[in-house]
């Protein structure tokens, strides 16, 4: 049947960032679809999430690694392997977005933004392809850039930077790894209410100003973004390679 070329059963996905916002989200989505999920989280962990899986017979596996240190990062999917068995699918969600202009930004909060959102992407990308090729298997990766991978953002610097980063690590990616039937590509979230959204949400001005540019009328929610992750993370994905999908309630087309 068609629709089984959506299905993850039998699968085996790493989703970094999980325990809250897009991350969580996406895992969710993942797990319904019949996805085993190793969640990956740094502080808090990802209880709700682990009980929601739970309850539908699904399986589910915290990894807690603090990003910042290579160390740990490069244990991440030694781990998932030895508790799973196999990987088939990584999502790269974990990121920050520290905030401030051009005129004052931190050589610290530069180097950390770009550690966190671009370098980690790279090397967890980097072992999952290793992983795919020893098994000899199909896999999937799947990057989470951002509508500001498109255009500059402001108080933005180091994040526009590293999101427009992680478009070109995708594509460079996907243009290497599709002769061993691996498929790289990304999602480009939009307005997505999250934590790290909430202090923009609470300045009625600024909320207002995106609502008016958003042709679907509101802020997304993280559950907004999982029927395209399924899609990337599926069979039904098998011809695409290195696309960055928006997932903006529009907002790029005004």
């Amino acid at each position: 049947m068609f629709m089984d070329r959506f299905s993850l059963e039998g699968k085996v996905a790493v989703v970094t960032g999980s325990a809250t916002g897009i991350g969580r989200g996406i895992a969710w989505g993942l797990a319904q679809a019949g996805a085993s999920i190793v969640g990956v989280y740094h502080s808090h962990q990802p209880d709700e999430l682990e009980n929601r899986i739970r309850k539908i017979g699904g399986q589910f596996y915290g990894i807690q690694a603090d990003l910042t240190d290579m160390s740990q990062v490069s244990g991440i999917i030694p781990r998932a392997v030895e508790h799973c068995g196999r990987l088939d699918i990584l999502v790269n969600d974990a990121g920050i977005c520290p905030r401030g202009t051009i005129f004052d930004f931190s050589q610290e909060d530069w180097d950390r933004t770009a550690q966190l959102n671009q370098k980690v992407v790279y090397f967890l990308s980097q072992a999952a392809l290793n992983q795919f090729r020893k098994q000899g298997s199909r896999g999937k990766i799947i990057n989470i850039a951002s509508m500001l991978s498109f255009v500059g953002g402001v108080r933005a610097s180091a994040y526009t930077a590293s999101k427009h980063a992680v478009v070109g690590i995708t594509k460079a990616m996907a243009s290497e790894a599709g002769e061993y039937g691996i498929n790289v590509n990304a999602i480009a979230p939009g307005w997505i209410s999250t934590n790290l959204a909430k202090p923009i949400m609470a300045d009625k001005g600024r909320n207002d100003s995106i609502i008016s540019r958003l042709p679907a009328g509101d802020w997304g929610d993280p559950d907004d973004l999982m029927g395209t992750a399924v899609y990337l993370a599926s069979p039904a994905s098998d011809y695409v390679h290195g696309a960055v999908i928006p997932v903006d309630g529009g907002y790029l087309t005004r």
